[in-house]
């Protein structure tokens, strides 16, 4: 679709991308991309200098967001999605409380526990807020080193064929198709003791 005649208009600046082959256009973050690499070749003073506060604020954010989808059990994933979905249908029914529609009785009896559902799913938010925190606590104030080669790793380059392909030549012992177990910086575990370690700390 493109950029809308109100976009245009406002943009200080137009630039065109030039295209080879049989492309018509760029997704928005591969053009994205192309345009700030080019702007750090013509500028490299553009680079940001972000002070040590701001950085910190910024690893807090993102490796507690981080931790956050390693901490939940299954079971609690599964409950947290019961009560969102729970939440919705309520949602569905106030909307039609407040129009004048019909509402059942079973629907009635649904929405009087809303709060009690909220208060639930509200009390599951901010516990996993609290252990995220907990458990990428070390990480903030001691950030491993950065990764100075950017190719995925092997362990992250599984691919999806059959147990019985993976044993078969030519695919037997390749990295995609090799199990290796991913232990620092990424396991549920890893996080999981982080948050027990830190209220042992606390204690």
């Amino acid at each position: 679709v493109g950029c809308t005649t109100e976009m245009l208009n406002a943009a200080d600046l137009r630039v065109y991308l030039p295209l080879r082959g049989f492309a018509d256009s760029l997704n928005l973050s591969v053009a994205t991309a192309l345009v700030v690499h080019q702007m750090f070749v013509l500028d490299p003073s553009l680079e940001g200098a972000m002070t040590e506060e701001e950085r910190r604020e910024l690893r807090q954010a993102w490796y507690a967001k981080l931790a956050s989808q390693r901490l939940l059990s299954a079971a609690d994933k599964k409950r947290r999605g019961k009560l969102t979905a729970y939440l919705e249908g309520c949602a569905e029914i106030e909307k039609k409380m407040k129009a004048g529609e019909v509402v059942y009785k079973e629907e009635r009896e649904k929405w009087s526990r809303m709060d009690a559902k909220r208060a639930e799913l509200n009390a599951i938010e901010e516990k996993l807020a609290a252990d995220s925190k907990k458990a990428v606590k070390e990480l903030v104030d001691n950030p491993p080193s950065p990764i100075t080669d950017m190719r995925r790793a092997d362990e992250h380059r599984i691919c999806f064929v059959g147990k019985n392909t993976k044993k078969a030549s030519p695919w037997q012992d390749m990295p995609a198709t090799r199990k290796i177990a991913v232990t620092k910086y990424a396991t549920a575990a890893f996080f999981r003791e982080r948050v027990a370690t830190n209220e042992e700390k606390k204690d």
